[in-house]
């Protein structure tokens, strides 16, 4: 079995086009996500978080042009980065929302299966996304948040400074927490309350 690993690729960063995102911002209305922070969804950050021993979580929501996150776990001191100049500073603080073409959630939502990048700096593809320089994003653990309808509906996700040995294990963990996440928002539209 492999960990679904992406392959090296000889080419700059493309974010993916992304052809279901009007019907996905018609689910998430439906639904009422996307819109606004939810305390639970910042505690299902907060718990994927601590599984993964990572000190970003993110339980994210994509419409045409921008990634909302409506559950955020960042770190409680910003970590210091080094910029392409070389000097050190403190990175930025993650806010809720970020442009479609920074991170690698997008691909995931667009791929439909999860995606481990234990170091992002071996893949130039996703080397020179943003978040690598602006926020020293090392590596990454995502996986889709794909409803019975069959619509992917975001990410749930861990990401750290450093390079990660994710491994299977934590591949399963992110699926893991996908699935019970995907359950919750169904349950949260069949009983049409909030989670």
């Amino acid at each position: 079995m492999s960990y679904d690993l992406p392959r090296p690729a000889g080419r700059l960063l493309l974010t993916p086009e992304d052809r279901e995102a009007p019907d996905r911002v018609r689910r998430l209305r439906r639904l009422r996500l996307g819109e606004h922070p939810e305390p639970a969804l910042d505690a299902f950050a907060d718990r994927v978080a601590e599984c993964t021993g990572a000190p970003y979580a993110m339980v994210n929501f994509i419409d045409e042009h921008r990634q909302f996150f409506a559950g955020l776990h960042v770190p409680d001191i910003r970590p210091t980065v080094t910029s392409s100049a070389g000097t050190e500073q403190s990175a930025p603080e993650l806010g809720r929302h970020m442009e479609r073409d920074h991170g690698f959630c997008p691909h995931v939502v667009v791929r439909r299966k999860a995606l481990v990048l234990e170091d992002v700096r071996d893949y130039p593809r996703f080397a020179g996304n943003p978040i690598v320089d602006e926020f020293g994003i090392r590596s990454y653990l995502g996986a889709p948040l794909v409803d019975s309808t069959g619509m992917v509906l975001g990410t749930v996700c861990a990401a750290d400074i450093e390079p990660r040995p994710w491994g299977r294990s934590g591949l399963e963990i992110i699926k893991s927490a996908a699935a019970e996440l995907v359950a919750r928002l169904e349950r949260r539209e069949d009983d049409g309350l909030l989670i």
